[in-house]
């Protein structure tokens, strides 16, 4: 059965998941985040317990409690909740897939399995096939990542023919800076109205070129209004200034790069911009050091991107 529901496009923040300081998950601050992205950044649509919110690192029922938290708390708010419910065991990422459409998310993703990897296009879309029927009313989202899974099965050779298999595929995050690849997705696949998701938040305008529907991050947890600007002036066509924005917020990503830039430094960077605190991040990651937070904090305001009007209650407000 085709599914309903609308498909996942425009600007998606991967959520993070915030925690104490002994590492145990703090659900007490998830409703004040959802007012933030409505409110301070203009992002209504998520991405749950991917590697943002370090979903791996999280126990089943952890997963299912946060899941069920930013689908409670953002009732009424958030256009759209998709759940991240990849897993190396088939049987858990069915029972996360049943889990997100008992409590009414929008749609659901997957990664490929990657400790016993599918070496092959047939046996990966299999596994995806096997989740998928365990949420048959939600679209269902391909997240492609191979940097970190290691499953290098080109995505446009795995769209090919793929709704004959999984009938809820609604489409790909896809989070690979091959663009050849990416524009080869939209490029086969354009009449099947697949949502084209693109995941690499600093290379975002050349994949809206490449016919990009939406796309999912990090930074747009705290970059989002500066993101819908550049998506404004593309869709007014408007080149030179969505260049420009792409440029400014390339200046912040490669500067953070440089220092060593990963889910422990978005969670440090999240804090600083909103005055929320995320805490740290799980074992085996480490926590984002004190210089690197300083260093972040003067390069956002060098940029404009922040204007610092409140520092006492940690309330900074993004720049125009």
């Amino acid at each position: 059965m085709a599914s309903p529901k609308k498909k996942l496009q425009g600007l998606v923040a991967a959520t993070i998941t915030p925690m104490t300081e002994n590492g145990e998950i703090n659900f007490s601050v998830i409703g004040q985040y959802v007012d933030y992205l409505v409110k301070e950044q203009g992002v209504k649509n998520i991405f749950v317990n991917g590697t943002t919110g370090e979903g791996l690192s999280l126990s089943v029922s952890e997963r299912r409690r946060v899941a069920e938290e930013w689908v409670t708390k953002g009732k009424d708010k958030l256009d759209q909740v998709v759940i991240h419910v990849g897993a190396l065991s088939l049987k858990e990422s069915q029972e996360l897939a049943q889990h997100a459409a008992e409590i009414g998310a929008d749609g659901i993703a997957v990664i490929a399995p990657f400790f016993l990897k599918p070496w092959t296009k047939d046996v990966l879309i299999n596994f995806l096939k096997e989740v998928a029927a365990a949420a048959p009313a939600l679209p269902f989202y391909y997240y492609h990542i191979p940097a970190l899974t290691g499953v290098k099965i080109r995505a446009e050779e795995l769209l090919d023919g793929i709704q004959d298999k999984i009938p809820t595929f609604q489409g790909l995050k896809f989070s690979d800076t091959d663009l050849l690849d990416f524009g080869q997705c939209v490029d086969q696949h354009r009449q099947q109205q697949f949502a084209f998701l693109f995941g690499v938040d600093e290379q975002l305008l050349s994949a809206l070129v490449m016919g990009a529907t939406g796309a999912v991050g990090s930074t747009y947890n705290y970059l989002g209004k500066k993101t819908s600007q550049m998506l404004e002036a593309f869709e007014r066509k408007d080149f030179s200034l969505a260049l420009n924005y792409q440029f400014c917020i390339q200046r912040f990503i490669n500067f953070v790069v440089k220092l060593g830039f990963g889910v422990s430094q978005t969670k440090a960077i999240m804090t600083l911009v909103s005055g929320i605190p995320m805490g740290p991040p799980r074992l085996p990651l480490q926590k984002a050091s004190r210089e690197f937070t300083d260093s972040v904090e003067a390069k956002l305001k060098s940029l404009d991107f922040l204007s610092f009007t409140d520092l006492k209650d940690g309330k900074l407000e993004a720049g125009s």
